[in-house]
């Protein structure tokens, strides 16, 4: 939840005195006062001269934590909500929207697995830069390694631009650019702040009706979830859980399509698996594996995990690969099926059993 100090603009109430106030007795942010004992808070307040204004901010507070419950929702009015508001965004990729059956689905968590060098970056540009320049939306791009390039987004929507019209190719450029909104951020509490911060902007913006953040991306989730796992605590799987819905949370209630990228590690047989372990596998709805073909060349495969509105089987515990007919091109057992590019890299589609 927000910092309180997050909330001083839209409620003076809550100002720098009752941010001080609280700050005293170990609260900086909703959640921290949600686990105070609030009898106890209030007691406190009463002994300050200036008592009621604290009482009246205690009470705002939680008024505001009170006006973020969402109401009962029967079965219908989750499919005209579907329907209205849950629609797909178009990663700039024919190959993976064509996977995706239309692009990213607002309202969903999707993750990119893949190993270095896979293309996850990539396509995490490609998508960004796309969802800004055609779906008119802002994203907000969380950027843990220094790997977002300027460069790459710049070459991404110029690359079909006709020269001739180097004025109007200027204006899209920095109209996409004004759009993405990146934040360096290299550790999980960290992520927890600029989510918490974001969630409450989402939050203002609805109430006037000038909600504009359509995606949001986090390149790589696993590289801020990684550090904090192992040992025999559980800390660390918590708050991996609690990151996880957290993201589920603002993509369902503001209407985003949230991508996030994930490493891989070795699993039995030497075949690599996403990292995160058991815990993390079910949080995303959506699960894409990127690998790069054999040989080093720059066809990479595309293979779906997971995915909500399709059947992926498996046969006597061996994936099976089902591999679609694109444009032409029929694919048999082994073959690839080159449906798109990203970023310069030709990919194959596919489809196999969720690994363990």
């Amino acid at each position: 939840m927000a910092p309180l100090k997050a909330l001083e603009q839209e409620y003076p109430i809550i100002d720098s005195n009752f941010q001080n106030f609280c700050a005293s007795r170990g609260i900086f942010s909703v959640e921290d006062l949600l686990l105070h004992d609030l009898y106890v808070l209030v007691a406190f307040a009463e002994q300050e001269s200036d008592s009621e204004r604290l009482k009246q901010g205690i009470t705002q507070v939680l008024s505001i934590i009170d006006g973020q419950h969402q109401p009962w929702l029967n079965g219908m009015e989750l499919l005209e909500d579907a329907h209205r508001n849950k629609h797909v965004l178009s990663t700039g990729c024919e190959g993976i929207d064509f996977l995706l059956q239309g692009g990213l689905r607002k309202g969903q968590l999707t993750e990119l697995v893949g190993a270095s060098s896979s293309g996850k970056t990539q396509l995490c540009l490609l998508a960004a830069s796309n969802v800004a320049k055609e779906h008119m939306g802002s994203v907000v791009y969380l950027d843990t390694g220094n790997s977002f390039s300027p460069q790459r987004v710049t070459h991404f929507i110029c690359r079909h631009s006709d020269p001739a019209i180097d004025q109007a190719k200027h204006r899209i450029l920095q109209k996409v650019m004004n759009s993405i909104l990146c934040h360096s951020v290299f550790d999980i509490f960290t992520m927890f702040d600029v989510l918490n911060l974001l969630e409450f902007n989402l939050r203002s913006q609805m109430q006037r009706g000038d909600c504009q953040v359509q995606l949001l991306i986090i390149d790589s989730v696993s590289s801020l979830i990684t550090p904090i796992l192992g040992g025999s605590g559980s800390q660390g799987r918590a708050l991996m859980v609690s990151a996880g819905f957290l993201l589920k949370k603002l993509a369902y209630e503001h209407n985003l399509a949230v991508l996030v990228t994930n490493h891989t590690v070795g699993g039995e047989g030497g075949i690599c698996k996403p990292a995160l372990g058991e815990s993390w596998k079910s949080i995303p709805h959506v699960r894409l594996l990127l690998s790069r073909d054999r040989g080093g060349g720059s066809v990479h495969s595309v293979s779906i995990l997971k995915h909500p509105s399709m059947r992926l089987r498996g046969c006597g515990g061996e994936r099976k690969r089902r591999r679609k007919e694109v444009e032409g091109v029929s694919s048999r057992a082994g073959a690839s099926a080159v449906v798109g590019e990203a970023g310069g890299v030709r990919l194959a589609v596919g489809c196999c059993q969720s690994r363990k």
